[in-house]
């Protein structure tokens, strides 16, 4: 057997097939989700390391949730590579407020996304989803065999359900058909391009906006969601992009280790998963005092105990990435000047 596909087998108990390899600066790659803080962070990656074949549609040109023209596009454009970063995306307010569509939605981009790209033969497809997919009460750190072994956190179980669903989609077409599909799971993403809206944003968003407004109208208090208590990890955009781009550069048998195994005939249960974090938390309480002092607010904080707090800890293991030669370079200080500046950017 030539080179390390016998291995291969061995370990994913996947048949043999020609191995897919790493994007070169002509591959044609596709940018799904292009204008958001994921894809948009992506697409940044890929322009500074020299690729310029990219592909991207707004979704005013094309919506992934229209089978029919979701396959009329990967028909035209047969992209060789795949960034699947579309998604309904929203913080614990939108998730209660709409469950409904945060299932039927993102399970709708990625069905259609992911069986396009297999009848058009895209050599490597990588999936985002969230560090939400994992048991509210998991271990920690949480590492990717975690999955599927507990109940989820109740505030985003439609979104998480719809992510796992996504995974396994990865992990059954690789079975399958002997595709190349990977899952990356980042942390709590913020930074350029994030979603400030009031009701629908995540929390270091929703925080910059409520401590910026705070300062501006002179108001004595701000309200922070919550007791303060629960942990978080928080990744820098770019730095996930830059993570997600040296995923999907890494050499055939480094890539294909990834891509998980049959656990019907190895007996592993191992999902074709990759954590992207920083390996590092805090509380919601030190995260709210750092958008504090960074927006230069100067009135008090106030916990609502009546908010739900959502999972006590949410810390990811990413040693596996770590192992591959990959970690974050942005440490949450600058990253929060950062989307601070891009707030006021925004709002201007």
């Amino acid at each position: 057997m030539v080179g390390g596909f016998l291995s291969i087998e061995l370990l994913t108990g996947f048949p043999i097939c020609n191995l897919a390899t790493n994007m070169d600066k002509h591959s044609k790659i596709y940018i799904a989700g292009h204008r958001g803080l994921v894809g948009s962070a992506i697409m940044r990656n890929l322009k500074q390391k020299g690729f310029r074949n990219l592909i991207s549609r707004a979704h005013a040109d094309l919506d992934l949730i229209d089978q029919k023209a979701t396959e009329a596009f990967f028909a035209k454009e047969k992209p060789e590579y795949v960034f699947l970063a579309a998604a309904r995306v929203g913080g614990i307010l939108a998730n209660n407020i709409y469950p409904a569509d945060f299932i039927r939605d993102n399970i709708a981009i990625q069905t259609n996304v992911i069986h396009e790209a297999y009848r058009t033969d895209v050599k490597r497809l990588l999936f985002l989803g969230s560090s939400c997919i994992y048991p509210k009460l998991s271990p920690q750190p949480m590492k990717e065999e975690y999955l599927l072994t507990g109940p989820l956190e109740a505030t985003n179980r439609p979104y998480a359900l719809a992510k796992i669903a996504g995974v396994e989609m990865c992990w059954s077409y690789n079975r399958q058909y002997g595709t190349q599909y990977l899952a990356a799971m980042p942390t709590n993403l913020y930074g350029p391009g994030d979603n400030y809206h009031p009701n629908n944003s995540h929390v270091i968003p929703a925080l910059i906006r409520k401590f910026h407004e705070a300062k501006v109208n002179s108001q004595p208090t701000v309200t922070v969601w919550g007791t303060g208590s629960p942990r978080r990890e928080f990744l820098y955009g770019d730095d996930m992009a830059d993570a997600c781009v040296f995923l999907m550069n890494l050499p055939a048998d480094n890539y294909s280790s990834l891509l998980g195994s049959d656990e019907s005939k190895t007996g592993i249960f191992k999902p074709p998963l990759v954590n992207i974090g920083t390996g590092v938390d805090l509380t919601i309480k030190e995260l709210a005092e750092c958008i504090k002092e960074i927006t230069g607010y100067q009135g008090e904080m106030v916990f609502d105990s009546t908010k739900p707090d959502g999972s006590p800890r949410k810390l990811l293991d990413v040693s596996q990435l770590r192992v591959l030669g990959w970690a974050a370079s942005t440490n949450i200080a600058d990253g929060l000047i950062s989307a601070y500046r891009d707030f006021i950017k925004a709002e201007a």
